[in-house]
């Protein structure tokens, strides 16, 4: 488990906001995520991009994600 920071994808509205799972709160609760977690980038300037992306990821795009 590693620890996720503001700016990073793991606590970025986009990180899998078309599917929230038990996973992904639990991320933006307790910012800790275990590396093998890979979700999809919906930031609109890069969905068409298809990427996959860490929690421990990071953009310019970033937008902080409601609390849980």
């Amino acid at each position: 488990m590693e620890t996720v920071h503001s700016g990073q994808c793991g606590l970025c509205t986009h990180f899998g906001e078309t599917h929230k799972t038990d996973v992904l709160v639990s991320i933006v609760s307790s910012h800790r995520a275990d590396l093998k977690v890979i979700d999809e980038c919906g930031h609109p300037k890069l969905a068409n991009l298809h990427l996959k992306v860490t929690p421990i990821s990071g953009c310019d795009g970033f937008v902080p994600a409601a609390a849980a």
